[in-house]
C-alpha cells in the first residue's frame, strides 16, 4: 500500500503534467506594472501581521491595504476584501497569507487584480475541498492547538509561539499572540467558486519550517498553478520574520522587478 508521504510526493510530481492546460496563458504573461498592492491576513492574526512588508512596499512607492478580514465567514470575508480592491485606481496585487488564499483565490478574480500571490496560503481550486486535499498530507501540529469557545475559535498561547511563530523572538511573538482575532466556525466551511490562479499571473512563498500548513502541501498548491515561487526557512509566519523575501515577491508580482 502506498505510503501519505509516497502519495503526497506523487501529487507533487503529477501536478506537473496538467499544468499547461491549467494555467495556459496566465502561466506564461509577464506581471502587469500595477502600482496597488492589497493585502489580507488569515486566522489567528490581523491586519497589522502585514506591518514589516507594509513599510517595504510603501518605501517602494506603492500603494499599500491590510483588509481586515472579518473571519467570520468565506462570503462576508471575500466581500471585505472585494470593497477594497473596488477602491484601487488601477492594476492591483493581491496577496493572502495562511487561510486568506481562500480569498485570494476567489476574489482575485476581480478585474482590477492584475497577478495574486500567497504566502504559506491555501489555495484550492475551484469548487475543491481543501480540506479532503489537506489529508493526503500529514497533518501539522498547529492544528491540535486550535481551542474553541462556542463557535469562536483561536490558537493557543502555546500553539502559537512554538507552531505559528516559531522563529519570530518571543517578547515579538507573545505581542502578535494577544492581537489575534478569534475566527468563527463557519468560516472553515466555505468553499471557493472560482480559482483566480487560473487566470491570473501567481506567485508563492513556501514556508520549509511550517508547522502551520505542511511545506509539501504548499509545494503541490505552488506547482498545480503553475506558480513562480520561493523557498523561504521560515515558520508558517514569514511575512512577519523573513519581510524582505516577500516585499520581494510582491515586487516582482507588481512587475517593478525582473
Amino acid at each position: 500500500m502506498i505510503s501519505r508521504r509516497d502519495f503526497s510526493m506523487a501529487m507533487i510530481a503529477g501536478a506537473a503534467t496538467s499544468l499547461i492546460t491549467a494555467r495556459g496563458i496566465a502561466e506564461a504573461s509577464p506581471p502587469v506594472k500595477a502600482r496597488n498592492v492589497v493585502l489580507v491576513h488569515g486566522l489567528f492574526a490581523d491586519g497589522s501581521s502585514w506591518a514589516e512588508v507594509i513599510a517595504r512596499l510603501q518605501s517602494a512607492e506603492l500603494n499599500v491595504t491590510s483588509v481586515q478580514n472579518p473571519l467570520t465567514t468565506l462570503p462576508e470575508a471575500v466581500a471585505s476584501a472585494q470593497r477594497v480592491l473596488d477602491r484601487q485606481d488601477g492594476p492591483t496585487v493581491l496577496a493572502g497569507h495562511s487561510f486568506s488564499g481562500m480569498i485570494v483565490t476567489e476574489a482575485g478574480i476581480h478585474p482590477n487584480v492584475s497577478a495574486v500571490v500567497y504566502v504559506a496560503a491555501r489555495a484550492p481550486d475551484a469548487d475543491e475541498d481543501y480540506s479532503a486535499l489537506a489529508k493526503n498530507f500529514p497533518t501539522p501540529p498547529a492544528s491540535a492547538g486550535i481551542v474553541f469557545d462556542g463557535d469562536e475559535g483561536w490558537l493557543s498561547e502555546a500553539a502559537f509561539l512554538r507552531d505559528f511563530a516559531g522563529d519570530v523572538p518571543e517578547s515579538k511573538a507573545r505581542v502578535l499572540y494577544a492581537v489575534q482575532e478569534p475566527f468563527n466556525k463557519a468560516l472553515l466551511a466555505g468553499k471557493t467558486t472560482q480559482a483566480a490562479w487560473r487566470t491570473k499571473p501567481s506567485f508563492y512563498a513556501i514556508s520549509t519550517e511550517d508547522r502551520t500548513i505542511n511545506s509539501d502541501l504548499q509545494r503541490f498548491m505552488a506547482k498545480r498553478m503553475g506558480a513562480r515561487s520561493v523557498e523561504v526557512k521560515a515558520s508558517h509566519v514569514s511575512l512577519i520574520s523573513q519581510p524582505d523575501v516577500i516585499a520581494e515577491l510582491i515586487l516582482q508580482a507588481a512587475g517593478q522587478r525582473a
